[in-house]
């Protein structure tokens, strides 16, 4: 099935949204609670699943609706489509802070693997699928477990990036480590495995966490400044009675802080 042709415009700096302009027939999908508003015309409805499928068969909406579980989203999507003649739009926004990245997918093989609560809309008839790690290190201390969402199809695709959006371009066998909670996606011939940090110090005292996580080229590796984890926990250790974790990924954890001078009796 061949994805439908979407024209489309991002707005705004730190709080962006991506308005999608429909000509009639066409539709696109977004994950349930990132719809912002849409032009009179524009008809709504709850699939199972992705919507990918040319079958509409129980089974295959099962299945499809089953993976999605499986990434930790929702059973359900929702599908917007123009029913009148002109064309008509429809906006999604950025659940916080952050950079949408408009993704064509033919130009990356017709697939691009991403972290699990990066999609944020498509062209109808992008599959929105599941990517299992083949790598037991991987799944266990790569930050994103076994599971990661892949997008495929030969349409745009519509991922949300945390704080400032960096794009490296990896040549065959250039070599990338990154924070595990900061990878956004990568192109599907980019080997995304895990790393030891080392050293006494820079384990127990680092607060950087125990790995890496590498991703070695060729292809195309987008970059967050600031996952949802590290801004919830920011968010966390400012309330009142909660609780402060400058050392972040450290060993020591609350310990860390007391010698930092960070806790409040």
């Amino acid at each position: 099935m061949r994805a439908h042709e979407i024209d489309y415009t991002i707005y705004g700096e730190e709080m962006q949204y991506v308005e999608i302009e429909l000509d009639q027939n066409e539709g696109v999908v977004a994950e349930a609670g990132s719809f912002m508003m849409m032009h009179e015309g524009i008809k709504m409805e709850t699939i199972f699943g992705d919507g990918s499928k040319q079958s509409s068969s129980l089974l295959d909406s099962i299945f499809g609706a089953g993976k999605r579980l499986l990434t930790g989203e929702s059973l359900f999507m929702t599908a917007f489509y123009n029913t009148y003649p002109d064309k008509r739009s429809v906006s999604f926004a950025s659940p916080y802070p952050g950079k949408i990245l408009a993704v064509d997918l033919n130009k990356f093989g017709g697939k691009v693997i991403c972290q699990k609560d990066a999609f944020l809309c498509a062209a109808k008839g992008v599959s929105v699928g599941i990517e299992f790690s083949k790598r037991l290190g991987r799944g266990l201390f790569g930050g994103e477990g076994f599971i990661m969402q892949k997008l495929e199809g030969d349409g745009m695709a519509f991922v949300h990036a945390g704080g400032t959006l960096a794009t490296k371009e990896l040549k065959a066998g250039e070599k990338l480590r990154v924070d595990t909670g900061c990878i956004v996606g990568f192109t599907k011939d980019v080997d995304y495995d895990i790393e030891f940090i080392g050293g006494i110090r820079n384990t127990v005292f680092g607060g950087e966490g125990l790995f890496f996580a590498t991703l070695t080229g060729p292809g195309t590796v987008y970059v967050q400044s600031l996952p949802f984890s590290r801004l919830a926990g920011r968010v966390l250790s400012a309330l009142p009675n909660g609780n402060n974790k400058k050392g972040e990924g450290s060993v020591l954890g609350g310990l860390g802080d007391l010698l930092n001078g960070d806790n409040r009796f």
